[in-house]
């Protein structure tokens, strides 16, 4: 891939990610499929049911827009195999059920709101009569050996093929394709995935492909947990992006109130930019496709943030300088943002940036932050920095009330020589 064609998902940083199916009227789980071990006919009560009238992708996109995010993921398929797209391949879509085809919704919405558009498409399909049974199939302790043994997986994976040839040919330009999962029972000579790749690239040549196909893609996708440093591969720094839920679920969870807090969201983020990476965060609508209000409160808390902090986030990336204690440093060109994680008594000193500094402000307001640079001679008897404080440090002096902004951001405007 070009550097032209993934300079937008480095650039953006902050995506939404979207769960929503059948088993969001189930309400207890996107697996509860497998967990429960339904047969068809039990799952089907969700299928005679499915009537997504509060699915509303332009009221969506807004929604993913004012929280400062630039680009939108949804489940064109997950692994129960009920797909939101009209396909030529199955029946079991939106489209044939409901009469809607709400990836054509999502996608003709987020392009209206300038988001750059992205599929999640599951290599798994619990539906289909060729998925060989393993582990996670929710048929395991049900079908009979001789079943079992007459399914076929190159019909199955035919049958992927070609949706995912719909997917890329039906609904214009797709920014990024978002595959699930590899693992132990099911790899990549099971989806066939180096032909699927080739197919993928040769339809939309500056799509970005995720890395669980089981051979590498274009970044890497840590999911539920959050690096602390930048990702490499052979020594090599790589694209990332952490993909987390607001409760530990990614669809609908109606029982489940363990949402995280918006103000550890938005340090997720910054810490996310800081070492490389983006941060794809989720919502599972109800099952009748509205956003729960947990989750349309949680991205107006974080929209409150990027507001007034976006070019912290926002083409930015790492920076060289290290960010001293309980701070985190993000940078874009020549400036330099310290993120506060803590506010600090009045002073916070940052080391090896001296004279590299013409002018601080609060971010938020662009309020003047004053700063006092040691020389290195008489810093040790200098009331701002304690004894041992290093030559080079730049001290701020910050007001004692921490300003009511959930992360407070000093912007520092660098000479050139610090850049």
């Amino acid at each position: 891939m070009s550097a032209r064609s993934t300079q937008w998902f480095e650039a953006a940083r902050f995506g939404l990610f979207v769960h929503f199916e059948l088993y969001s009227l189930a309400a207890r789980h996107e697996w509860v499929r497998s967990r429960e071990a339904m047969p068809d006919a039990d799952y089907d009560r969700y299928l005679e049911r499915f009537d997504p009238d509060l699915f509303d992708a332009a009221a969506l996109a807004r929604a993913a827009r004012d929280a400062g995010m630039r680009y939108a993921v949804l489940t064109a398929k997950h692994h129960d195999g009920f797909c939101l797209f009209d396909s030529e391949l199955t029946g079991y879509t939106s489209a044939r059920v409901a009469g809607r085809d709400l990836v054509a919704e999502f996608a003709e919405a987020m392009r209206a709101e300038g988001l750059r558009v992205g599929l999640y498409y599951s290599l798994l399909d619990w539906r289909h009569p060729d998925f060989t049974i393993d582990r996670y199939h929710p048929l395991r302790d049900s079908v009979p050996p001789e079943e079992a043994a007459g399914r076929d997986m190159a019909r199955y994976r035919a049958y992927m093929h070609g949706q995912v040839r719909e997917l890329l040919t039906g609904y214009g330009p797709i920014d990024l394709l978002f595959f699930d999962f590899t693992y132990a029972e099911k790899g990549p000579a099971d989806w066939g995935a180096e032909e699927l790749m080739a197919m993928v690239r040769d339809l939309q040549p500056r799509i970005i492909v995720n890395d669980r196909l089981g051979i590498p893609g274009d970044y890497v996708t840590p999911e539920q947990y959050q690096p602390d440093r930048p990702l490499t591969r052979d020594g090599a720094e790589v694209m990332w992006e952490a993909c987390h839920t607001l409760n530990g679920s990614w669809g609908y969870d109606r029982d489940n109130h363990d949402y995280k807090d918006p103000a550890l969201l938005v340090r997720m983020l910054v810490q996310s930019v800081a070492c490389g990476g983006n941060l794809l965060l989720n919502v599972g609508p109800t099952g009748r496709g509205a956003l729960e209000p947990r989750a349309a409160h949680t991205l107006r808390a974080i929209g409150a943030w990027t507001s007034l902090h976006a070019r912290t986030v926002h083409g930015a990336g790492p920076s060289a300088f290290e960010a001293p204690p309980n701070t985190l440093y993000t940078q874009r060109g020549d400036r330099l943002y310290l993120h506060l994680l803590t506010w600090p008594l009045k002073h916070v000193h940052l080391p090896g940036l001296a004279g590299r500094v013409r002018y601080a402000q609060l971010l938020h307001d662009g309020s003047e932050v004053r700063f006092h640079e040691l020389d290195g001679g008489d810093h040790e008897h200098n009331n701002l920095a304690p004894p041992g404080r290093p030559p080079g440090t730049l001290t701020l002096t910050l007001p004692v009330v921490q300003p009511e902004v959930t992360l407070p951001v000093v912007e520092l405007v660098l000479r050139d020589e610090g850049r």
